[in-house]
């Protein structure tokens, strides 16, 4: 009895396919009227009825105001706090050697004494310096800022 059923559901259904494409062809006239109505209706929306004309727009006069009470940007950022690193030397040493390090110990470093230390700020190499001491602290004098491509 099912496959009796089958194909008359198959032909009411190509007939019901049939006049949906019918009923949903639409012809030029439909269209334009349908624009028509979009486009009335975003002009009411704008709050003209008459079609948009365009305007000139016209700028406020710029008056010169005092700079010393304007906020710089440099401002702004002078209390980011940043990690500023100052490398003497590199080495590699093994595990064993690191158990065997002591109080007193020597680490030879791959620099010489006298060579500029690197200076990194949150981890990137910004400038070379050499190593001072003032007032029994060590300092830093930059003697090279370096670009974006270091």
């Amino acid at each position: 009895m099912s496959d009796s059923a089958t194909p008359d559901k198959t032909t009411a259904d190509k007939e019901s396919n049939d006049s949906q494409a019918e009923s949903q062809h639409v012809s030029p006239a439909d269209i334009e009227k349908l624009l028509a109505e979009a486009q009335a209706g975003v002009h009411q929306a704008a709050g003209d009825d008459a079609s948009p004309v365009a305007q000139p727009f016209q700028l406020d006069q710029l008056e010169a105001t005092d700079s010393s009470d304007a906020v710089h940007p440099m401002d702004l950022l002078g209390d980011v706090e940043l990690d500023l690193r100052i490398e003497l030397g590199r080495t590699h040493m093994r595990l064993e050697e690191v158990l065997r390090l002591r109080g007193g110990a020597v680490v030879a470093l791959d620099k010489l004494a006298g060579d500029p230390v690197d200076v990194f700020v949150n981890g990137r190499l910004i400038a070379r310096g050499e190593v001072l001491v003032m007032n029994d602290n060590f300092c830093v004098r930059v003697t090279e800022l370096l670009g974006a491509t270091a």
